[in-house]
């Protein structure tokens, strides 16, 4: 038998090592995880999380008033491995008491990063041309062969002007961007600043970019925020990156828009669902560039990520305040 005074704790994924090593050495606590990295089955997850006081979970994971039932009332603590809380019933979780740890921050500068080189790999039809390469489509030089579309005097649009967007709009700065514009639901005057950046309405945004970078939260306020009137409203040249979430993309518009070529290109980081099917329609296209939402893939911010989420966890646990909390 488990002795009273350690606390259960049930971690849904094999997660990285020192994030792993800090639970381990808790000896306040005993540790089950799921020792795997593809998503734990719904009705194992069930069972694990069965009168645990904590969760480390991840996006993949839908927390709700099921599992909820299922932990029963020892669950104090929820720790979610991302900076997305979109899976997470907020509302159910604030109602029970429950604390909720989640990492923003330290995967910010990961995210712009591979917002950017999406964006760059987009709008230079870098994977038209490799596969050029490969094919052997590459012959004599053509003056308009490959042609993509370049930052230099350009307008950006940013939907969402928070932390990654910031990022963002600093790492593009350099490039030679003319004027940065953003939406959201508040003007961010001293965020703004160092990007002499405008705050506008959405549709005027999506008017006046060439380019567009979706990365604001998932919200109902974003949800389905980027369909047909806002292609119809882009730039026939203007290319669209998404790292955000897929609902924030209305797909079938997008598909419409970049077949027709409305728009004239498209990165995606995210997707609905996820992983998108093979069969997708989006995959058929050649001005379509979809990754397997990996904004925070890099071994050092998984890392830390993995340790923060273990941090938060055993401070709740314990009653102590949590490095990075949501408040509800």
């Amino acid at each position: 038998m488990r002795p009273a005074q350690l606390m259960k704790v049930f971690v849904t994924r094999r997660i990285p090592p020192e994030g792993r090593a800090l639970l381990a050495g808790a000896a306040d606590c005993e540790v089950e995880q799921w020792d795997s990295d593809e998503p734990i089955p719904r009705k194992e997850l069930e069972r694990g999380v069965a009168g645990a006081h904590g969760l480390l979970c991840l996006l993949t994971e839908q927390v709700d008033r099921t599992l909820l039932d299922a932990a029963g009332a020892n669950l104090k603590v929820i720790s979610t491995m991302s900076v997305g809380v979109d899976h997470l019933a907020l509302d159910e979780i604030k109602k029970r008491g429950i604390r909720v740890g989640y990492t923003p921050d330290v995967l910010t500068d990961a995210t712009a990063e591979l917002a950017v080189s999406l964006l760059l790999t987009t709008c230079r039809r870098l994977p038209e041309a490799i596969a050029e390469v490969k094919n052997g489509g590459w012959t004599a030089w053509k003056p308009l062969w490959m042609c993509g579309y370049g930052l230099t005097q350009s307008t950006v649009g940013i939907i969402g002007l928070g932390r990654i967007g910031q990022a963002i709009a600093r790492r593009l700065k350099p490039f030679g961007v003319q004027r940065f514009l953003y939406s959201g639901r508040q003007p961010r005057p001293q965020e703004a600043a160092e990007f002499q950046a405008e705050f506008v309405p959405t549709s005027y945004l999506a008017a006046e970019s060439d380019f567009i970078v979706v990365s604001c939260s998932l919200t109902p306020a974003t949800k389905g925020l980027c369909n047909k009137d806002f292609f119809q409203r882009m730039k026939n040249t203007a290319v669209l990156v998404n790292i955000s979430r897929g609902d924030v993309v209305n797909q079938d518009d997008l598909y419409q828009a970049l077949a027709s070529g409305q728009i004239a290109a498209a990165g995606l980081d995210v997707t609905t669902p996820e992983p998108l099917p093979t069969n997708h329609p989006l995959l058929t296209l050649k001005n379509c560039v979809i990754l397997p939402h990996i904004g925070s893939a890099t071994h050092g911010t998984r890392n830390t990520m993995s340790l923060l989420a273990a941090n938060n966890l055993l401070a709740g646990l314990r009653g102590e305040p949590m490095p990075s909390e949501l408040k509800l």
